[in-house]
């Protein structure tokens, strides 16, 4: 029998799957003690069924992998038949090397929870680095959202009436192929020439990076700027500008993952970009929401894999 649960990091994705699906969230309780420690209880029978958590591990970050790891024992110790894990963000996939001597490569060590706790199969969205994929001994799938993301700019400017040539952009060298990727959904073809962003990034400051140069050509047309997640949002700003500096009509950018520091929306919103479309993949507060930004939930994606499952 199959078994869908839900940590408390996005229940309305959770609910969305169930929904398409037509299987019912199953039953768990997460309790939060006041000296910040969690206790995760399920609250039925789960003895030989298939179960699948959808916890993305987003900020507080430590906090919601720790439930993610006590759902993983908790099922294991009902004897479950198979544990599955289905992460739509996966926290600490950007401390994939190390930048400078001493520092932990905190995203293998994550790796090793999961392949210890008793997790059989995990599920995750564009990870930061595909090479990543690599260091797991347990079966692991990493899903590109960006043929929902490429459909949904597409119908924006056909409806909007975009009669420019379009340029997909990355904001970094780092990113060519994510880039790459997005253009082969959108164009549907793999010939595609990507402007790329030459950068250079403060390892002192967290989250922060100045545009050098641009190579490509983005004049007078309608820019994508292709990303993997935003976090403060200047690296996105700093990249629309100099395409605009370079003599670009238009400016949208398409990311994944909204991983939101504090007045990211604030400096979003404020920006020349036009639009940003993002996923679902972690939830979004109420005051995060600002109007040049469009949410697309992965929600068909994850039923089209656990689909096969069923």
């Amino acid at each position: 029998m199959f078994k869908l649960f839900s940590g408390s990091a996005n229940p309305k994705l959770s609910v969305e799957v169930s929904k398409l699906l037509n299987v019912p969230i199953s039953k768990s309780e997460v309790t939060r003690f006041g000296n910040s420690e969690i206790r995760v209880t399920i609250q039925e029978k789960v003895k030989d069924d298939v179960c699948v958590i959808i916890q993305p591990t987003a900020n507080p970050t430590d906090t919601h992998l720790m439930e993610l790891f006590f759902f993983a024992d908790a099922l294991r110790r009902m004897e479950a038949k198979k544990i599955i894990a289905f992460i739509p963000y996966f926290g600490y996939a950007r401390q994939n090397r190390e930048h400078r001597s001493g520092e932990a490569v905190s995203v293998n060590v994550i790796i090793r929870f999961f392949e210890t706790i008793g997790f059989n199969q995990v599920y995750t969205f564009d990870l930061h680095d595909d090479g990543t994929e690599g260091i797991f001994s347990i079966p692991f799938k990493n899903i590109s959202t960006f043929s929902i993301l490429g459909r949904e700019v597409a119908h924006y400017l056909k409806n909007n009436k975009n009669t420019e040539e379009v340029a997909i952009v990355s904001p970094d060298q780092g990113g060519v192929e994510r880039a790459q990727t997005f253009a082969e959904n959108f164009f549907h073809t793999n010939n595609v020439d990507i402007a790329v962003i030459e950068k250079r990034r403060n390892l002192d400051k967290i989250h922060q990076s100045k545009a050098l140069n641009l190579y490509g050509e983005v004049k007078n047309k309608t820019c994508i700027i292709v990303d993997d997640i935003i976090t403060s949002g200047g690296t996105l700003v700093h990249a629309a500008e100099f395409c605009l500096k370079r003599g670009a009509k238009r400016v949208l950018a398409c990311v994944v993952h909204h991983d939101f520091s504090p007045n990211a929306e604030i400096i979003l919103s404020g920006s020349p970009l036009e639009k940003i479309f993002m996923s679902n993949t972690i939830s979004l507060k109420p005051e995060q929401k600002f109007s040049k930004l469009r949410e697309i939930s992965i929600a068909p994606l994850i039923e089209q894999e656990l689909k096969k499952l069923l």
